[in-house]
């Protein structure tokens, strides 16, 4: 695998998108190397976290007690209370910040939250197992709203572990776990995210596209007064290239994660994470943890997950200066354009 920044095989010159039957997975033409899957105590793997780069880990027996979770388990087991459900008309679940709708007139909900019992998304979820023109994904946190067993579960997962690996990276504190459940194909478009995460397989198998912070001008995300922020503009299976000529040179990595598997997604590091079209019901949990202290003296030269954030920074100001979106293009370009172009 490639260092930070590193870059290899060649950018896209034909654009075809192939289908593989035996899977249902669909196999895109940029270059994606194989994201490395180590033992958790393996001296390459402790490499690549502590220079934030992806790895699969095995052997960290991080959720364990989860891997017994079936949807009868849970549904007997994890109370009463509300959930959120998200439902789409296409297998793609795009993320979208309802508090930032309004400030794109006509923007259109890609898919529809609900908030519903355990039971109400079981009974659901066996009437969607044969449709093809609604999709449902279940997406919600770990409550102490959760029954006995639940709890009991969740208060032997591998802390030890979790902890150990928060203090050795200098990571700062959990912000919150996420019980993720999604029927086969479910997909979760190319994004990236402001916290590191520990991404555990629980059921089924996942396919997972990352791409490292280097790749920010070929992946072109929303402005972040969008409501789909952080999200990638382009369509992986008809790209524009008119639109979005640089997508031309995006280069990846890829893994597939199986039960009781681990997957470090870094801070700032895109990834497409999608159930396989011809598998089963997917259950995963992710342990999200903000990024650590930061220096007091800035190294130089600064490292794409900096200057990712650094461009994130200048467009919250110019938002909140100008408070109006519309404004935010025209100062960019009247500052860069003849003076640093």
């Amino acid at each position: 695998m490639a260092e930070k920044g590193e870059e290899s095989s060649k950018p896209v010159e034909k654009y075809e998108v192939v289908f593989d039957e035996a899977t249902g997975l669909k196999h895109y033409p940029f270059p994606l190397e194989q994201v490395p899957r180590l033992h958790w105590d393996d001296p390459t793997a402790d490499h690549l976290m502590t220079h934030e780069m992806p790895v699969v880990l095995t052997g960290t027996e991080l959720v364990e007690p989860a891997l017994r979770w079936t949807l009868p388990y849970l549904e007997d087991n994890i109370g009463s209370s509300k959930h959120t459900v998200y439902i789409s008309k296409t297998k793609k679940f795009l993320y979208f910040d309802d508090k930032k709708v309004n400030n794109v007139p006509d923007f259109r909900e890609p898919m529809k939250k609900r908030e519903w019992t355990f039971s109400k998304f079981v009974d659901e979820l066996k009437g969607h197992i044969d449709r093809t023109d609604e999709y449902l994904y279940y997406q919600d946190t770990l409550t102490d709203t959760v029954g006995t067993s639940i709890k009991h579960d969740f208060v032997h997962f591998n802390w030890r572990w979790l902890n150990d690996r928060k203090k050795r990276y200098n990571w700062g504190q959990l912000t919150t776990n996420l019980l993720l459940i999604g029927q086969p194909g479910n997909i979760s478009p190319c994004h990236y995210d402001e916290q590191h995460n520990y991404f555990c397989q629980v059921m089924g198998e996942k396919r997972c596209m990352l791409f490292s912070p280097s790749n920010f001008d070929k992946l072109y995300p929303f402005p972040v007064a969008h409501p789909c922020d952080r999200q990638t503009q382009v369509d992986f299976n008809n790209p524009d290239f008119e639109k979005f000529p640089n997508f031309r040179d995006v280069k990846g990595y890829e893994c597939m994660v199986k039960p009781g598997e681990v997957l470090y997604i870094p801070m700032y590091w895109w990834h497409w994470i999608e159930g396989l079209p011809k598998g089963g019901i997917t259950i995963s949990i992710t342990f999200w943890y903000r990024s650590g202290p930061v220096p007091n003296k800035i190294q130089y030269p600064l490292n794409d997950q900096q200057k990712t954030a650094i461009t994130r920074n200048i467009e919250k100001m110019l938002h909140e200066a100008l408070q109006d979106p519309a404004e935010v293009a025209p100062l960019l370009r009247m500052i860069v354009e003849g003076r640093y172009i």
